[in-house]
């Protein structure tokens, strides 16, 4: 090998080592973007759940823009640090990041809400507001972070002797570091910050991180304004009062609000004609209510209801069987249970020894029903000795550690969107296993626009692969299809509930068998291949309903 060969060879060594360990402020910057990057999108998760939810739609829309917005960034970039390597414009663009991100809070509000009230006057679905308030907030924070990668391969190369021949170790070395950031910035903002200090201070301790990133390595006047503005904002965001948004629902006022790591959670009150002042539970989007509680309970069954509303319809389910006694539902495992009603109205309607098992995936609903709709289960006082409550998600529990039933009731439904994994085959198998000879499994599916069914039939045909009879009625509010699972035959459902009604004479139970409803409002026929772990359309589903109403 010649003297020239070696001597190259050498130099490509020592360089390939300084690329390998880059300049600490530049491998700094590099894993602070990539926290900087993935921080942001997950702080979109938490701005749009309150308007649109948290499904897998819009889940979708989340991911697949940022990936539009990262793959612009990289081109930009790259382009931009081949016509201008230099450091500080490369610090410029941090600066900006973090001035575009310290937009989004105040930003927030109006853009989401005017594509919420869109999306309300149209009907096209979550999932086209998702994409029109991520394309606003979002595209150029993250589109500027992305440019910081290959703006760092290009000062790397740049500053290499051996140039072209270390890119790949350039390259590779900026790509880990960006990721590792990258993984940081998504479990410290799900796990630690939002928890912690919430979504808006959140998102300006990431700002206030790339500004003063940027103006480190800036080094001009227009980065101590850029500071200012960024405090400013921060401060006007954050001891501005008010709520994220107004309470969800007509007639309501806010009284608290919280945000966990599963949910934006709204606790409101309202009056009712009937019941008097209640307690609403809205979540996320607020699109429905998830638990009532009316103050004036005094021990009174009736007092439990909630005027024909889905909750009322899990203690009349075990009657579609002949004959059946109330002294014989014993026991409830409630999936989905929110903040108790329908716990609660089996307590005060089947008595206070009555085993339930209620399992709710946030811990903080459950301290909300604790604190504001009077949940007494065990962890709370003697009252109420077997109603236990679990913040698992309801089939891993009903896996691992559920019992045998007299009623199964399943309201873990987020509107408009449903976890798939609660509406298949093997699932439902899951619950029949769980059931006593006599028990009903009891699902809450919400109609779609117009009264659409299809959501209830594609269950019911699900449903049907399992249980030897399924049954279907309507809720008073004709809002809600009550999908009732049997664990035997047992003939003509309705006249059985009708049978119940004329004899039974529990004032609560009566109540609620005068409110049932024969469905007769049908979409057209279809048939419908039922759910499976392997294959549940169920957002695709709800999304046709949804824009088949926009076309009509």
């Amino acid at each position: 090998m010649s003297q020239e060969a070696t001597v190259t060879s050498s130099e490509t060594q020592e360089t390939t080592k300084s690329v390998a360990h880059a300049a600490p402020m530049l491998a700094g910057t590099v894993f602070l973007c990539g926290v900087g990057t993935l921080g942001v999108e997950m702080i979109a998760s938490r701005l749009l759940a309150p308007y649109f939810g948290t499904s897998q739609p819009i889940w979708a829309a989340i991911i697949g823009l940022t990936l539009v917005y990262l793959a612009a960034g990289y081109h930009l970039g790259g382009r931009l640090a081949d016509r201008y390597p230099d450091e500080r414009l490369l610090y410029r663009i941090v600066l900006l990041s973090g001035v575009a991100t310290a937009l989004i809070p105040p930003l927030a509000a109006p853009i989401l809400g005017f594509a919420q009230r869109a999306v309300a006057q149209l009907a096209v679905g979550g999932f086209i507001g998702a994409l029109f308030g991520v394309l606003a907030l979002f595209a150029v924070p993250v589109t500027l972070l992305a440019m910081v990668g290959p703006f760092a391969v290009r000062l790397q190369l740049h500053r290499a002797a051996a140039g072209v021949q270390v890119a790949g170790a350039a390259a590779g070395t900026v790509s880990a570091i960006s990721t590792i950031g990258s993984i940081v910035g998504t479990f410290l903002t799900v796990l630690v910050l939002i928890p912690t200090i919430g979504t808006a201070a959140t998102t300006y301790a990431y700002a206030g991180l790339l500004v003063a990133l940027g103006a480190a390595g800036a080094r001009s006047w227009g980065a101590l304004a850029a500071l200012a503005l960024t405090a400013a904002l921060a401060g006007y965001t954050l001891f501005s009062p008010g709520p994220i948004k107004s309470a969800g629902c007509d007639g309501c006022t806010l009284i608290a609000e919280y945000e966990s790591p599963y949910n934006y959670i709204q606790v409101a009150t309202r009056q009712d004609p009937e019941y008097g002042q209640q307690v609403v539970l809205l979540l996320n989007e607020g699109l429905a209510i998830h638990s009532i509680y009316n103050t004036a309970y005094d021990g009174n069954p009736l007092d439990t209801l909630t005027g024909g509303g889905p909750w009322d319809y899990f203690a009349i389910a075990p009657f579609v069987a002949p004959g059946r006694d109330p002294a014989s539902v014993r026991s409830l495992a409630m999936l989905g249970s929110a903040a108790g009603t329908t716990p609660a109205q089996f307590l005060a309607i089947f008595g206070p020894e009555t085993h339930i098992d209620a399992v709710e995936i946030d811990p903080v609903i459950i301290e909300v029903g604790r604190r504001f709709f009077n949940m007494r289960d065990a962890a709370t006082g003697p009252d109420h000795p077997n109603y236990r409550v679990y913040a698992e998600d309801a089939r891993y529990w009903l896996a691992t550690r559920g019992g045998i039933y007299d009623v199964i009731g399943m309201d873990a439904y987020h509107q408009p969107y449903i976890p798939f994994h609660l509406t298949t085959v093997e699932f439902f198998r899951l619950v029949q296993q769980h059931l006593a000879p006599d028990g009903v499994a009891v699902v809450n599916a919400g109609l779609g626009p117009n009264g659409d069914d299809r959501l209830g039939r594609a269950i019911v045909a699900t449903m049907e692969q399992v249980f030897p009879q399924v049954i279907v009625i309507e809720t008073a509010r004709l809002s809600n299809q009550i999908i009732i699972g049997v664990n035997r035959e047992v003939g003509d459902g309705y006249a059985n509930l009708l049978e119940a009604y004329e004899r039974l004479e529990h004032p609560a139970l009566r109540r609620t068998l005068e409110r049932v409803y024969v469905p007769t409002r049908q979409s057209a026929d279809a048939a419908y291949a039922p759910f499976t772990d392997d294959r549940a359309p169920v957002e695709r589903l709800v999304d046709s309903l949804i824009f088949e109403t926009l076309t009509r």
